[in-house]
């Protein structure tokens, strides 16, 4: 086990961060993480190069992902480590998943466009080749074209689901997402799920099912989360011995999120380690 913070939820430029893989690590070593995870959305195209760079680093990269589910109206993320990149049907859905964000993006850009000077290819400008294409693209081809400040005024704003632009796109059910995770031997965590407060925490009964299908853990220690949505997963980690993880959920300059401002304990990575089978982590 390296020395050092761990990190357990990153986005590169595979997705919706602004940082290649390479970078990624550069950047994770730069502030003094020991271990690291990539978890981009709904895609594994960064690992390969996340693996080059770590190599004579002493840098341990967990691989991973974030896997989009729905559950109900609400959209659910579920964090995927070190399960087998190659399983058919992890990369059946995903494929289904990215190409139901790119038609729903195309369509979200096409109703912006009808207030705002915006195009596709602007939109395909902020993205990488092979890489997830959503909503944090748009975002950046508004702030390129002067439409707004930042991101997070994008979505505050333009983007936000009350604008009239939104919509939603295909995504399994959380149990199905953990279903796929551990069926490819992987370990999964439901991702900064306490956002909305405790009343809008997963309730019992579902967090019961994930449990029993293998659910792993909660990430906890997120900026996200709200103080009473912690307190309620933190009753239902300790009800349903779920493993507690945090991290920062870092974009590099996409998000204000930044590396090891929320980390996880040693002993959870020890056990994630010896609990996923599908893939080894990358060790420097």
């Amino acid at each position: 086990m390296p020395t050092g913070a761990i990190d357990l939820h990153t986005h590169s430029s595979v997705s919706d961060g602004t940082e290649t893989p390479a970078e990624l690590v550069h950047a994770a070593l730069a502030a003094g993480l020991g271990t690291v995870a990539l978890t981009d959305h709904d895609s594994t195209a960064g690992w390969d190069e996340a693996e080059a760079a770590t190599s004579g680093t002493g840098l341990l990269v967990v691989p991973g992902m974030e896997l989009s589910t729905n559950h109900g109206p609400a959209s659910v993320h579920m964090l995927a480590y070190l399960f087998d990149p190659t399983d058919d049907d992890i990369i059946r859905e995903t494929a289904r998943i990215r190409d139901g964000r790119l038609h729903r993006a195309e369509r979200i850009v096409d109703r912006i466009a009808e207030d705002y000077p915006l195009t596709w290819h602007d939109v395909l400008e902020q993205s990488v080749d092979g890489g997830t294409i959503g909503r944090p693209h748009i975002a950046d081809a508004l702030v390129a074209r002067g439409h707004v400040a930042d991101r997070s005024a994008a979505f505050a704003s333009i983007l936000h689901w009350r604008s009239g632009y939104y919509e939603k796109y295909y995504a399994p059910s959380p149990l199905a997402g953990v279903e796929l995770i551990v069926g490819a031997g992987g370990a999964p965590v439901l991702a900064h799920p306490g956002t909305r407060g405790r009343e809008w925490v997963i309730d019992e009964k579902n967090i019961a099912r994930l449990k029993d299908a293998g659910l792993f853990g909660l990430e906890i220690h997120h900026r996200d989360n709200t103080a009473s949505g912690k307190a309620r997963l933190f009753e239902l980690a300790e009800k349903f011995d779920l493993a507690v993880t945090g991290s920062s959920d870092y974009h590099g300059t996409g998000k204000p999120n930044r590396l090891a401002e929320n980390t996880t304990a040693p002993e959870v990575l020890e056990l994630l380690l010896a609990t996923a089978t599908g893939h080894a982590p990358f060790s420097g």
